[in-house]
């Protein structure tokens, strides 16, 4: 099995509380990827029954040494991979394990998750909290959490995917991308605005996509040829980041601000592929079919 989704979505939360009889091993750690690189198949043999392997899309290259034993014992459920980077891990995963695992996609809590905290929230204090389990969890302060996840965002996963000349030119695209947060997206328009080509800016917007920070709503029409031509929404994945970019740090703010409705709509929208991906799959929801589950 295979758990995808965006950084602190609890995907290894999720790994270990389900499985936790199962070794555990992050890839993140120097020492343990280190030791992989060198010999995999020394590594992988010391997983006697199963194992969780966290971050792996931090040396896809295990996943070839994977098939081969899940080729051999034929085991099911042997393996359980975690990974940001979509990608990256799916372009391995197509390569070695198609078939082989089961995918599944992981966002920040719904709302109907939330509940668990049985704390009432208003629709403008969770478009500036968000819903990324952590912050709720440990009781975090939203401005710190996104300023930190902000930063490792643009420093690590920007980075590995792209090759940023000018950082400061992204953090003003994602700023400019929040203000139109709910809209149909004009590359041109975009593109004038940052200083950078159209070609760039469909390339940050496509790694912005992969790496689960924003998605597309596609339109819903009758008519077919409309729904494929017509040009998508753009959401972010968590709303709460979205407000962030914005500097909008109170419900107060949110209530206030010109963009509530966009932010409001983030909110709703994201939370009926949420509920879609939890259930099943949310193919028909985003392929603007307007129906979502099995």
């Amino acid at each position: 099995m295979t758990i995808l989704g965006p950084r602190q979505s609890g995907k290894t939360t999720l790994a270990r509380m389900t499985f936790p009889d199962m070794a555990y091993f992050s890839l993140e750690d120097p020492d343990v990827r280190a030791a992989a690189e060198a010999d995999p198949r020394g590594f992988l043999g010391q997983i006697k029954n199963a194992g969780i392997l966290d971050e792996i899309q931090r040396l896809p290259a295990l996943l070839s040494y994977i098939q081969g034993i899940v080729d051999k014992d034929g085991r099911h459920g042997r393996f359980i991979l975690t990974g940001s980077h979509q990608p990256r891990l799916h372009e391995a995963i197509s390569q070695s394990l198609a078939g082989r695992t089961a995918v599944l996609t992981l966002w920040p809590f719904s709302l109907r998750e939330l509940r668990h905290y049985k704390v009432v929230r208003s629709p403008f204090d969770l478009i500036v909290s968000g819903c990324f389990p952590r912050l709720h969890e440990e009781g975090l302060e939203p401005r710190r959490f996104y300023n930190g996840y902000l930063q490792t965002y643009v420093e690590r996963d920007v980075r590995a995917l792209v090759q940023l000349r000018d950082l400061s030119q992204f953090q003003k695209f994602l700023t400019l991308l929040a203000g139109r947060v709910g809209l149909v997206i004009n590359l041109a328009s975009l593109s004038n605005d940052v200083g950078v080509s159209t070609t760039t800016i469909r390339n940050w917007l496509s790694v912005l996509k992969a790496s689960y920070v924003v998605f597309e709503l596609p339109p819903f029409f009758e008519n077919v040829r409309k729904r494929v031509i017509k040009s998508p929404k753009i959401f972010f994945t968590d709303v709460g980041l979205a407000s962030f970019l914005l500097g909008i740090h109170t419900d107060e703010q949110a209530f206030r601000d010109p963009l509530r409705g966009n932010l409001y709509e983030n909110l709703v929208v994201a939370d009926i592929v949420k509920g879609a991906l939890n259930r099943t799959s949310p193919k028909k929801f985003m392929n603007g079919t307007g129906k979502a589950g099995r």
